[in-house]
């Protein structure tokens, strides 16, 4: 049996930008959905989602027979997280909150076996390995895991071009979100100050040699981001989509209450 290819790490190193979407939904049959729409990949959630592994898992079995990765944005930065996420098949990892390059080689550590890292070995119970099956997944998995960390404060801003640096480390996300908080601009991502800090950062982790990535759900903004030198890039989450249709949708008949009532007895 063969290893996987990750076609997302391949894309990336390629140079080939990739356009993704933001799963929040937690949902297996939702995230199938979303694999048949064409996306390069889809980030599976487990940090604002509800999310937990099996339900991951889930998800990764539903998007295994499409042409379209899986991101997947972990809780946190912990290592045993890290390895059950990897156990169960992701191939890419997206690690919230990085500040610093000795916590992005921690992070990288976590997606290794020893002695290059800490990574637990339990290939035997490990989907990713098809209980090994997958020949020599020990010695070859690190070829198709794509490690991306997320810089979203001003702290990680500082530190950005250590943090890119760092081997093992395939990409930087930037977070416009939580960054826009973080530099004293909550709520406002579209401010010019967020943008400009981005775009600096884009071209700091170009010089590191690396992807660079953003979430946007503004086409506009995005198409900027794309100009600057970004190599993926999330155009939209599908909470927000599926929100905004059935909005739309209902307001298209926000004169039906206005419209005078039958006094017709409905037939029994």
């Amino acid at each position: 049996m063969q290893l996987p290819t990750n076609a997302f790490k391949a894309a990336l190193r390629a140079g080939r930008p990739q356009i993704g979407l933001w799963l929040g939904l937690a949902d297996a049959y939702a995230s199938e959905l979303f694999a048949s729409t064409g996306f390069d990949w889809l980030a599976i959630d487990a940090e604002h989602a509800p999310n937990d592994p099996r339900s991951v898992l889930s998800q990764l079995q539903a998007l295994a027979p499409y042409p379209v990765q899986a991101v997947v944005r972990t809780p946190s930065a912990d290592a045993t997280l890290l390895k059950q996420y990897l156990d169960i098949g992701a191939q890419t990892l997206l690690v919230p909150m990085v500040e610093s390059a000795e916590q992005a080689a921690r992070i990288v550590a976590a997606t290794r076996y020893p002695p290059e890292g800490i990574r637990g070995v339990g290939s035997a119970l490990a989907r990713a390995s098809r209980w090994n099956q997958v020949g020599d997944y020990l010695h070859r998995s690190t070829l198709e895991i794509c490690v991306l960390v997320q810089v979203e404060s001003a702290a990680g801003l500082d530190n950005l071009a250590t943090i890119a640096a760092t081997e093992g480390v395939d990409g930087v996300l930037f977070g416009p979100a939580d960054l826009a908080a973080s530099l004293g601009l909550l709520g406002k991502t579209a401010d010019a100050r967020v943008q400009d800090a981005i775009t600096r950062g884009i071209e700091t982790v170009r010089t590191a040699g690396k992807a660079a990535g953003v979430l946007s759900a503004d086409p506009a903004i995005a198409r900027k981001y794309l100009a600057s030198g970004v190599l993926f890039v999330a155009v939209g989450i599908d909470t927000t989509l599926l929100v905004r249709a059935a909005t739309d949708l209902r307001a298209m008949f926000k004169d039906v209450a206005a419209l005078p009532q039958s006094s017709a007895t409905p037939e029994r």
